[in-house]
């Protein structure tokens, strides 16, 4: 998909500027009225690849400091002052190219005032054209991704609800409270509120996307504990939580889908039982999510209809995050599995 996109950026790079380095002579021939000369035409296809490259470097400042991710008032000045920058940069870049070429009428009226002015309007305008395009294409191709999100996010909601209101589930987190009634009433209480927590968010999964961390976690520790009942001193739990964790957010039920998976087809498969963790770092502005449960991947992975989208998982970090967020899951040393999401730090949408 990136290199499709690669690709296409440049065939229109070069298109556009071919066409207007043939469109420069085409003109400068009627109204000259004369045979256009080789030096004319290099220093037409100069100024085009000159505007090629501009364009180019722009695009790259674009994309390195984000600007297509900022609100509109805040970016239209940026690209205001940079296209009026640039346009008066390609009038000057070109100079060199016509005293080299000895383009006559270009040298003698090089530094005057009137042909500054007047030719850097013209590469404003070039620019600002370019910019609108390039602009209009990226916000396009980001509607159509929320379009896509939003499915993905219906897909995922259904998904999650199956999980956390299938028959077995309920049977078995009622069944536990039950058992807790006489002996622990307290406990009991508490089991009920985190049975009632899980089932209340997946009811009113966040329409926007994302969710805070500490949400997150929230809704992983009451299903840890509602199955650390069940599974009694089968499942030990452990989290290492980086404090600037709580600074992201994440797409809702992400994290405890993983763990889920981890206790279902790691965990629950051992007569033994085993641990889950669940850990954060926090590296070079992302957040990594690291989630180990005892147990064995076999043939390095699961079974296709094992697990609770996990494809889905991987879709939905796809759309979210491009290629800026990664997925994997592998097998480590000691009959763990390692479950690890690294994605960005991004306000909420």
């Amino acid at each position: 998909m990136v290199d499709n996109k690669r690709r296409l950026y440049w065939i229109l790079q070069l298109s556009t500027w071919t066409v207007y380095a043939l469109l420069q002579i085409i003109f400068f021939s009627m109204q000259s009225q004369q045979t256009i000369s080789s030096r004319r035409i290099i220093f037409f296809v100069a100024e085009a690849v000159i505007c090629l490259l501009v364009t180019h470097f722009f695009r790259h400042v674009l994309n390195r400091w984000r600007w297509l991710s900022l609100p509109v008032p805040a970016m239209i000045p940026r690209v205001v002052v940079s296209v009026v920058v640039l346009g008066i940069g390609i009038y000057f870049l070109r100079i060199p190219v016509a005293f080299w070429l000895n383009i006559a009428g270009v040298r003698s009226q090089a530094f005057q005032l009137d042909q500054i002015l007047g030719y850097a309007a013209f590469y404003i305008f070039l620019l600002f054209l370019w910019s609108v395009f390039y602009f209009t294409y990226h916000y396009v191709e980001r509607y159509n991704k929320s379009l896509k999100y939003e499915a993905s996010r219906i897909e995922s909601e259904l998904n999650n609800l199956k999980a956390q209101l299938n028959p077995h589930f309920i049977f078995n987190a009622l069944n536990s409270i039950r058992a807790l009634v006489d002996e622990n009433p307290e406990k009991s209480k508490l089991a009920i509120n985190q049975l009632s927590n899980i089932l209340r968010n997946s009811l009113t999964f966040d329409k926007k996307g994302l969710t805070r961390f500490g949400d997150e976690l929230k809704i992983v520790r009451d299903y840890l504990s509602l199955e650390s009942i069940r599974f009694e001193e089968r499942l030990k739990t452990d989290f290492d939580i980086h404090p600037d964790s709580y600074q992201y957010f994440v797409p809702p039920f992400m994290i405890q889908t993983l763990v889920e998976n981890g206790v279902k087809h790691g965990v629950s498969k051992l007569k033994a039982g085993g641990v889950v963790q669940v850990k954060t770092l926090v590296d070079n502005g992302k957040l990594k999510i690291q989630i180990r449960n005892s147990g064995h991947l076999h043939n390095g992975a699961r079974r296709s209809n094992s697990g609770v989208g996990l494809q889905n998982t991987i879709h939905r970090l796809r759309l979210l995050y491009g290629d800026d967020a990664s997925f994997k899951i592998v097998n480590e040393m000691n009959n763990f599995v390692l479950t690890e999401i690294v994605i960005p730090q991004i306000t909420e949408q």
